[in-house]
């Protein structure tokens, strides 16, 4: 089975106050494995970077951040990432 490790972030468009990053991990047919995410002390991919860097030092980004928007109106940023001993 291959999995996908994914980072997302995020702008706080509405103003809800929760800057966050999240990690995922999907399988092969991309369902949903397993999920976690932290705070981040502010919005978007150079906030994420940083907090990232410091709680979850083994976990890079293995590619560029791809921008979205959610039907919602929120900017999103994906990327992929893997741990440092895969």
């Amino acid at each position: 089975m291959s999995e996908r490790t994914t980072l997302m972030c995020y702008n706080d468009n509405h103003g809800y106050g929760w800057r966050h990053v999240d990690l995922f991990v999907h399988d092969s047919e991309g369902r949903e494995l397993n999920w976690v995410h932290w705070q981040a002390p502010a919005d978007g991919p150079e906030a994420a970077d940083e907090v990232t860097a410091r709680v979850e030092a083994r976990l890079k980004r293995t590619s560029e951040w791809r921008h979205g928007v959610s039907a919602g109106g929120v900017d999103y940023w994906e990327a992929d990432a893997a741990w440092e001993d895969e």
